[in-house]
C-alpha cells in the first residue's frame, strides 16, 4: 500500500477539491434513498463547492498545521487535509444563506443558488411561487452544507486528542460567522452609522472565519503552543479585516468582471460598512446636502444613475483614501505578527503572498 503524497501549499486547492468530490460521492446513496428531488437539490450544493472558490480557508488551516510543525507530529496529514476541507462546507452554507439575505442575483459570475432553483421551478412549471421555493430550498441546501461540515471534520481520521483541541476554534468560528451575519442585517435594518459596529461585522463575519480561525484550527490540531496560536490569530484578525475593507471598496467601486457581482451592489443592498460610515461623517462636515442625499438613497434604489451618484458622493468625501490607509496599516501589522511567529520560510512566504493578494485585489 502506497503512502499518500503530502501536498505542498500550492497543491492544497486541487487536493481540497478532490476531497470534496470524494466526500460528495460517499453521500450519494444515502441522499438517493430519500428521494430523487433531494438528489436534484443537492446537485446545487455539489456545483457550488466543486466549481468555484479559491479554497482560502482550507489553505489557511493547512498553513496553520504545517506552521506549527504538524507534519513532524503523529496526526495523519490526510486526516488534516479532510479536516481543512470541511471548511469549504462552512463557506458554502454562509454564502448560500448570505445571498438569500442580501437578495443577490449572482455569485462568482453565476446565478445564486436560490435564483437558480427559482429559474428551474419556472422552467419545469412547478406549482406555487418560484421565488419562495428557491429561497426555501436554498436555505435547506445551506443547512445540509453546515451538517456535512461537521460530519467531515468528525470523520476526518484525526485522533480524539486533536479533535478535542480543534473544538474551541471550530465552535468559535461557527458562532462568530453566524453572529456576524446577524449583526450585519441588524445594522442595515437600523440604518446604523456606527463605524465601531461596522468594524465588528468585519471582524466576526469575515476575518474570523476566513483567516483567523482556520489558522487557529490548523495550529490547534498540530498542538501548537499558545504563543504561536496568538501570533497566527493576530495575523488572521488584521489581514482578515483588511480583506473585508478591500471587499467594501469593491462593493462600491469594483468592476463586475472582477467581482462577479453588479456594480455598486453594496449600495443597492444598503450595506452598513466602515466605508459608508466614514463617508457620511466626512460629508456631514464638508457637504451636508450630499450626506443627506446619500442617506436618502442608500438601500432604497436600484437605479444605476442613483447608484453611480452614491459612489460619486463616497469618492468625493475622501473616505476611500482613509480606508486604503487602514488596509495598508492592517496589512503591515498582520505581517508583523507573522514575522514574530518565526515559522518556516515556506509558510511565511505563502502567508505573506496571501496577505498581499487578499488586501490588494483589483478594483
Amino acid at each position: 500500500m502506497t503512502t499518500p503524497q503530502i501536498p505542498s501549499l500550492d497543491e492544497i486547492p486541487a487536493a481540497v477539491r478532490e476531497e470534496l468530490a470524494l466526500f460528495l460521492d460517499r453521500q450519494r446513496d444515502a441522499i438517493a434513498s430519500i428521494g430523487a428531488p433531494v438528489t436534484n437539490a443537492i446537485s446545487y450544493l455539489e456545483s457550488f463547492v466543486l466549481d468555484g472558490g479559491k479554497r482560502i480557508r482550507p489553505l489557511y488551516a493547512w498553513a496553520g498545521f504545517i506552521g506549527a510543525r504538524g507534519l513532524e507530529g503523529t496526526e495523519s496529514p490526510q486526516a488534516m487535509l479532510r479536516a481543512a476541507t470541511s471548511l469549504e462546507f462552512i463557506q458554502a452554507c454562509a454564502l448560500i444563506h448570505d445571498d438569500i439575505v442580501d437578495a443577490s442575483d449572482t455569485r462568482r459570475g453565476n446565478p445564486t443558488v436560490h435564483r437558480g432553483v427559482a429559474a428551474r421551478h419556472r422552467e419545469l412549471g412547478f406549482h406555487g411561487d418560484a421565488d419562495f421555493f428557491g429561497q426555501s430550498l436554498a436555505i435547506l441546501v445551506g443547512d445540509m452544507a453546515l451538517v456535512w461540515a461537521e460530519d467531515m471534520l468528525q470523520d476526518s481520521g484525526l485522533s480524539p486528542e486533536a479533535l478535542a483541541r480543534a473544538r474551541a476554534p471550530w465552535r468559535a468560528m461557527r458562532r462568530e460567522v453566524i453572529g456576524g451575519q446577524m449583526l450585519d442585517i441588524c445594522l442595515e435594518a437600523e440604518g446604523s452609522e456606527d463605524a465601531t459596529l461596522a468594524d465588528s461585522v468585519n471582524r466576526f463575519k469575515t476575518a474570523a472565519y476566513t483567516i483567523e480561525r482556520p489558522l487557529h484550527l490548523g495550529a490547534a490540531i498540530a498542538g501548537a503552543p499558545e504563543k504561536l496560536v496568538a501570533a497566527f490569530r493576530g495575523y488572521g484578525q488584521d489581514i482578515g479585516v483588511a480583506f473585508q475593507l478591500r471587499d467594501d471598496l469593491l462593493g462600491v467601486f469594483g468592476d463586475p468582471a472582477v467581482t462577479g457581482k453588479p456594480a455598486g451592489d453594496d449600495l443597492r443592498e444598503g450595506k452598513r460598512t466602515v466605508l459608508l460610515s466614514l463617508a457620511l461623517q466626512r460629508a456631514d462636515a464638508s457637504d451636508p446636502a450630499a450626506a443627506a442625499e446619500l442617506r436618502r438613497l442608500i438601500g432604497q434604489t436600484e437605479d444605476p444613475s442613483e447608484i453611480a451618484r452614491m459612489a460619486q458622493i463616497i469618492a468625493a468625501s475622501g473616505a476611500p483614501d482613509v480606508v486604503e490607509q487602514r488596509i495598508n496599516d492592517l496589512t503591515r501589522s498582520g505581517l508583523d505578527h507573522l514575522h514574530n511567529a518565526q515559522v518556516s520560510p515556506e509558510v511565511t512566504e505563502t502567508l505573506e503572498e496571501l496577505a498581499h493578494k487578499s488586501t490588494a485585489r483589483r478594483m
